[in-house]
């Protein structure tokens, strides 16, 4: 059989055959009340292993190592019109999940992974999430677990192996590798307590519990590339019955609208050759509306983040004890997607998104895409009011959850992703410039290039269940 078919049985399977519900709930709370775990917001002194380079303006360490904070200024017309602080952190780090065949059923290894930034202490993460300065051990500590694996990935069979970016309103142009590599059942692959095997449809259920599965391990999976050609003949159709939405079947195996992803290319491609902003990074000394203080980075006027300052010991990390600033939310996004049948396929609506730190200007994201200052200013377009209405009235509501960002950055960032249904493609009225109904074959299609569908998208991508 081949592997494309095994992931949709994986996908099906909610119960496991390794490892039960009950016993991934039981691990990740003896985890939760075991580890040590100590986070605490203290006074930046700027003049430590972290501190405020008079060089060039910008936040850093020592080592030159992990990431640096520098100041972003959007320019249009000769004027500011936008500032903020922005992590630069070139390196490319993994993102990597292992797969096998285990006892018929294909399963996948998941760690539970404590970062800073987690809201609840232990999420569910890739087999290994680590930065370059980590793998290359600039920071003194141990090899991460599993690093050869995917170093030597060639070796395996890769499934998925992709430059994704980042969080691109607090990152300038930050891409991670997001990996899956599938290891053949004779290879041995020792299990560490901090890990466990898990099916596919067991880490999408425990999408559904709050800030359980991380961001990083939702971009990963969101990468699987599916299509009918994958598949042996006699598999379509028996994969055809695993699901209960057939329009969804449809829409992941009818194969990608090419007349459709060639308009978004052309559009989104205009979008990137034609917009004439310009952005500078500069001093954060130089933000106007930025005030540096000992206990971080704020801005004069209400913004979705500030900076801080954090002490952290960790047991069982690489490095357990170490300082660092963390880009703190001050309130909560609300990503949202809105789907549909039509012929019989399942479509889901979608945008070109440009965003401040966006590796290429903009990439596509979800039809709804409003950070908490948004929100709270109400500066809504017909398709966002659509949404809000639709989220108000609890009207088709197919997903809704409060689900954690990047923990290794960003302190207690936890933002609302929605999936709404709604009866056709003309409820939604006439489309805004930019937007467009697309089936999930396009769209993973898509996700297949570097730089095109954003990690929000692919977050909702990932939430979908057959």
């Amino acid at each position: 059989m081949s592997i494309t078919y095994e992931l949709i049985r994986s996908w099906k399977d909610k119960t496991g055959n390794v490892n039960s519900m009950e016993d991934i709930f039981n691990w990740v709370a003896f985890r939760n009340n075991n580890l040590k775990v100590d986070i605490q917001k203290i006074p930046f002194s700027y003049d430590g292993f972290w501190h405020y380079d008079e060089a060039d303006g910008y936040i850093r360490n020592t080592n030159g190592s992990f990431f640096q904070l520098a100041g972003y200024q959007e320019i249009a017309d000769n004027k500011v019109v936008r500032e903020q602080p922005i992590i630069l952190q070139k390196e490319v780090g993994f993102l990597g999940i292992l797969c096998q065949m285990i006892d018929g059923e294909l399963n996948f290894l998941m760690q539970a992974k404590v970062e800073p930034g987690n809201v609840n202490v232990i999420q569910l993460s890739p087999t290994i999430q680590a930065t370059k300065s980590n793998f290359t051990q600039k920071h003194g500590g141990a090899v991460p677990a599993y690093l050869d694996y995917f170093k030597n990935a060639k070796k395996y069979t890769i499934i998925a192996d992709q430059l994704q970016s980042e969080q691109a309103s607090r990152f300038l142009g930050k891409r991670n590798r997001n990996i899956i590599v599938y290891v053949d059942k004779d290879v041995k692959i020792d299990v560490l307590p901090s890990h466990k095997w898990m099916t596919l449809g067991q880490i999408k259920e425990c999408m559904r519990y709050e800030n359980l599965v991380n961001m990083d391990s939702r971009t990963v999976l969101s990468c699987i590339p599916l299509s009918k050609e994958l598949l042996e003949p006699e598999e379509f159709a028996q994969i055809e019955g695993l699901f209960e939405d057939k329009s969804f079947f449809a829409s992941v195996f009818g194969g990608s609208d090419q007349p459709k992803e060639h308009l978004i290319f052309n559009r989104l491609n205009d979008y990137k050759m034609l917009n004439d902003s310009e952005f500078r990074t500069v001093p954060l000394k130089a933000l106007e509306n930025w005030v540096i203080t000992p206990m971080g980075i704020e801005c004069k006027n209400p913004y979705d983040f500030k900076v801080i300052y954090c002490k952290i010991e960790i047991e069982g990390r690489e490095v357990r004890k170490w300082e660092q600033p963390l880009v703190e939310a001050t309130g909560i996004a609300l990503f949202g997607c809105l789907t549909t049948v039509e012929d019989g396929v399942r479509k889901f609506l979608i945008k070109i998104k440009p965003e401040t730190g966006s590796f290429d200007g903009a990439e596509l994201g979800p039809a709804v895409q409003l950070e908490s200052i948004a929100l709270k200013n109400k500066t809504f377009n017909i398709i966002d009011n659509f949404f809000l209405e639709r989220l108000e009235k609890k009207q088709n509501v197919l997903f809704d959850n409060l689900l954690s960002e990047e923990g290794g950055r960003f302190y207690h960032e936890q933002n609302r992703n929605v999936i709404i249904e709604i009866g056709s493609t003309e409820e939604a009225g006439i489309l805004p410039d930019g937007y467009f109904w697309v089936d999930y074959a396009t769209i993973n299609h898509m996700i297949q290039f570097n730089n095109v569908v954003n990690i929000q998208l692919r977050n909702i991508m990932a939430l979908i269940e057959i």
